[in-house]
This record gives C-alpha cells, structure tokens and sequence, in this order.
C-alpha cells in the first residue's frame, strides 16, 4: 500500500482515500471512526512529531489528528488547545498555502524545532488540510553554538579571536555611523625573548596576565581580541573623535608599562601600538586590520604610538608587486652593473671602479637602487641578488682584460649587504667566482657598512676573515656613521675606511666635518688602513681631501655610474676631469 509520495511543487501527497474502508470519502464516510483510526494509525507510524491540521471557511484551525510525539511537543491537545493554538495562530497563513511546501524555524517550550508544512490532497475535502511535522533541532543548534563560540575565541585567554573581531568590524561598517570607529593593533616587542627565557608555559601564563590586566583599562563597549600570538587588536568606538583612540591607546600602554608578577619573577613588558581610523574610502575590515599594522610596524621602530598614513598601503602594494617582478628579473638576468670610477687623487689615475646593481623596469623605467634592494632584503632575494653582483663584476673584470689583452692594474669594488652578510657563505661564494673567471682575489674589494659589522661582530670577523684568505681587500663603508668601537676596528681586518659621503659635502662650509675627515684619515694610517672619500662633487673638494691625505675619490664630480660599455671606454681613455 503507497503510504505517501511527493509531487514536482513539493506537496506531500497523502492518498487518504486508500485510508478509508470501501473507498468511502473522508467527509461522506459511513463509519467515521473507522477513517479517524486508519489517519491515526497513519500518523503514528511516522518517526517524527506530526498532526493533521484541517482549516474552515472562517480561518479557524482543527487539528484532525496527531501522534503522540506531536503530543508531548504540546502538551494535552484533547480540549485544552493552549500551546497549540497559540502555535496555529502564529503561523496560520503558512498553513492555509495550498500548493506548496514551507518550513521554518520555532522555539516551542525552550526547544528548537523545524516545523514543515505540507498540503495535503484528499479526496474533494471541504476545507485545506496540512500536515504539520516537527524535527526538534535543539542538540544540533546548541552543538552549532558551542563549536561557533569556540570558533570565535582565542582557547588560551577566552578572548575574541582574528575571526569574531573582523566579524565585529564588519558589523561596524554596516552600521556606518557618523562617529566612526578605529581599530588598534598592539604588539609586545619583548615576548619573544621573555618566553624564550622562561619557557613557552611561562610564556602562555604571561599572556593571560597581559590579557586580564589589558581588559580592565578597557572602556566600555570596546572590543579587544588576541589577534596572534603575541599581538592584540582594539576596536575603539569613536565618540569624541580619534582622539579616543589615542586615549584608549595610551591607557593600555600605560597599563602594561607596570611590572607584571609571574611566580618569583617580575617582568617588564614593552609594547609597540599602531591604530588607523575608519573612514568611507576604507573598502574592508582587512583593509583597517592592515592599515592598523602598518602604523604598528613604525611604532615598532619609533617607539611612539604611531597612526596611519594614506598612502602606506600603496607604497606596500608596489613593494610587494615589485617583490614579484624582481625575482623573475634576477631569475632572468635583467638586471645589470653600473660602474663609477675610483680616481687616485694624487695622480688622477683610474684606480678602480665600484660595482653597483642596476634595474631598468621595462614598464616603471629605472627603480632607485635604495628601493629594490630594500625589497630584496626584506623578501629574501638578497641573498641571489648579491650573489649574482659577485658573478657579474668577476665576469666583467675578466672580460675587460681580454679585451684589452693585458691584465688591468685596477681593481673593483663590490658591496655586501648586512642581511647577505648574515644569511649568505660570502667566501664560498667569492672564491667559486674567483676560480671560475680566472681573477686574482688582490683585484677585488668587497664593501661592508659599519652598522652591519657592529651588528654582529662574530660573523663579520669569520667573513672577513675568509675573504683576506683569498687575498681579497674588505673596506668599512660610510665610516663614521655606525658607531663602531676602536677595539672592533682594530681586531678585524680591515684594509679601506670609506668615509661618509655626508662629511665630504659638508667640508667646504663646515669645520666640524673637516675635523672629522682629519681624524679619520689620522687613524686610517695609524692602523695602516687606506682610505676613499665618497661623494666628491666639485674640484675644490677633491683638492682639499688630496691635500689632508686621502688616497682615493669618487663622486659625480668625476663620473656618475656607468653602463659596462662607457665604463670600459672611460678606462682606456682616461678621466677627462682633474683630481
């Protein structure tokens, strides 16, 4: 016997007819108990909670019949229509749909339920009847609502993670009222070497301490949520201005500055604070996230609370594009050696050339060296991009010498970065490049700035130290700038101070940096060191440092860096420029 079926529109076809002895209609039956007990027996046979409601002419409802499930969702449905009723009522005009299938979602005596409501098509029936089953949903909800809530917190702290506050951004921007909002990204510069000292337990009870104590200089009606492991993020509601987020900011600041107790310890911890204030041309919650970090970034550096800048998520835009292109313009070999001349200032001779890295983008034209070398340090493509320098100017230096068939007595300078200097096997490198183009390590000087060997005095001095090995010269670059102790000068091996180009262009008008340039050239050849002064760019400066005792020059007053071509020419010819 068919008990159901489902038309194309969705309506559960009962066949009541077939529920009725002899083929009786429901409404003209002979023996209506009999036709009750078949729809009963119908009805209790489903799994789910269900009842057969019928609809008059006047909009009144009556339930025909129902199983006991249906029952204890309502209680007493015999005479006492309570629960029920007010149930029919609330969606009466779901019920009186004729040709459709529905469903929504109701709290019935605390518990969730999906109620679904089917025509019913019976035998010509005087009224609409509905078949209205209910499937109690209230353990899966209540499940939902844990794993969400779950979902949306930090598991150490119990605060709001990156999730449910980019979630709290977003309903602020829907919002969009006129006072605003901003958003403060605040990180704690000195975790990682605490937790590093006292152990990752240690390091996750300090969190919840900053974490506590950071929410009680909260405001109300702020949200504050972890955002990583050691960085925060403040949604600050703007009700006098930006002003209160710098408030807010500081009061936090201010909070952390006090020492924090962790069993027998009593640890300091600094954070650096960045915030950026909502507006209309802010597309996202990301781009305010973003735009927050940003400011943090600088505050990491300047040690002050630090805002955004329009313009700073376009600056960082092209430095990534630029990332991308210029690994595929490394990779391709795109790049190319400029080469500025080193004149001996006692003779006017060629000494050298100083090899520096050239990129013309064939869209963007020529982009500055302090721009993608910057790139490249900070993506990693550092260490490729010196290594290919090294390669060139080796290359180079060879293939000048065969074509003027003789060994040239001049010698290039190449520059080292500090984070190639770190991450990079320099002598490896160098003496693999040496090997390769036949050239002798006296005719190469590689170039290191005092802040790089003063970071890390150690690996210098084991750089350093394989480049002599190979009979390479080292120069210290932009002398007098880093900071960098006697005893360090004195302990590495070092053959050249190159000093700064800010003291060759102040001499002239400026005793101070003449005073400078003389105490430097006094112990350069205390310490047996030679010396080259960067940045000459008139006669009259190249004549004074020759007359004080400096051994070398460069700078636009001889020749601006040239192509490999005009830089070999400009060797044969000579310099057309007097020391």
């Amino acid at each position: 016997m068919e008990m159901s079926r489902i038309d194309r529109s969705g309506a559960l076809m009962l066949p009541i007819a077939e529920l009725m002895a002899g083929g009786d209609r429901l409404h003209v039956a002979n023996d209506a108990g009999q036709v009750h007990a078949r729809l009963q027996a119908y009805l209790d046979a489903l799994p789910i909670a269900a009842g057969l409601v019928e609809r008059s002419g006047d909009g009144r409802h009556t339930l025909l019949a129902c199983n006991r499930s249906f029952e204890r969702v309502f209680g007493d449905v015999e005479g006492r229509w309570g629960p029920l009723n007010a149930f029919i009522d609330k969606h009466g005009a779901v019920l009186g749909i004729r040709h459709s299938f529905a469903w929504g979602e109701s709290m019935i005596g605390g518990r969730h339920f999906r109620v679904n409501f089917a025509p019913i098509e019976g035998p010509v029936p005087r009224h609409p009847l509905t078949l209205v089953s209910l499937i109690d949903n209230t353990a899966a909800i209540e499940t939902e609502r844990s794993l969400r809530f779950e979902m949306l917190h930090d598991n150490l702290t119990g605060l709001p993670n990156r999730l449910a506050f980019t979630e709290a951004l977003d309903e602020a921007i829907d919002e969009g009222n006129a006072a605003g909002f901003a958003v403060i990204a605040l990180n704690l510069t000195r975790f990682s070497r605490v937790n590093e000292s006292i152990g990752s337990i240690a390091g996750d009870e300090l969190i919840i301490t900053v974490a506590r104590r950071m929410v009680t200089a909260m405001r109300e009606g702020d949200l504050l949520a972890r955002m990583t492991g050691d960085e925060f993020g403040i949604l600050v509601r703007l009700v006098d201005g930006p002003g209160d987020a710098l408030h807010v900011a500081r009061r936090l600041r201010e909070a952390l500055a006090q020492p924090l107790r962790l069993s027998d310890l009593e640890i300091r911890i600094d954070c650096a604070a960045g915030l950026a204030v909502w507006h209309e041309q802010t597309p996202s919650s990301h781009d305010i996230i973003r735009n927050a970090q940003f400011a943090l970034k600088r505050s990491k550096t300047s040690g002050r609370i630090e805002v955004y800048e329009p313009g700073e998520a376009g600056r960082a835009q092209r430095r990534f594009s630029l990332e991308t292109e210029l690994r595929r313009a490394i990779d391709a070999e795109q790049l190319s050696l400029a080469f500025q001349p080193l004149i001996d200032l006692d003779t006017g001779h060629i000494a050298g050339f100083e090899a520096l890295a050239r990129w013309q983008h064939p869209e963007r034209g020529a982009i500055p060296p302090i721009e993608f070398i910057t790139v490249a340090e900070e993506a990693g493509l550092i260490v490729p991009l010196g290594r290919w320098v090294v390669e060139k100017a080796v290359a180079t230096l060879r293939s000048w010498d065969d074509r003027a068939g003789k060994r040239l007595p001049i010698y290039l300078g190449v520059n080292v970065s500090p984070v190639q200097l770190a991450r990079d096997q320099i002598g490896v490198v160098v003496e693999e490049a040496l090997a390769r183009h036949g050239i002798d390590g006296q005719r190469m000087t590689f170039e290191l700035t005092e802040s790089s060997i003063v970071a890390d005095p150690a690996r210098a001095a084991g750089v350093l130290d394989a480049l002599k090995a190979l009979s390479c010269r080292v120069a210290m670059d932009d002398f007098g700038t880093g900071y960098s102790s006697l005893a360090s000068l004195q302990r590495l091996p070092i053959d050249v101070l190159k000093i700064d180009r800010q003291f060759v262009k102040g001499m002239l008008d400026d005793r101070d940096s003449t005073a400078i340039i003389r105490a430097i050239l006094s112990l350069a050849n205390a310490l047996g060191m030679s010396t080259i002064a960067e940045g000459i760019e008139c006669r009259q400066a190249a004549r004074t440092l020759g007359a004080l005792g400096c051994r070398v020059g460069q700078g636009f007053y001889f020749s601006r860096p040239m192509p490999e071509e005009e830089a070999f020419d400009y060797l044969i010819r000579g310099p057309v420029t007097p020391p």
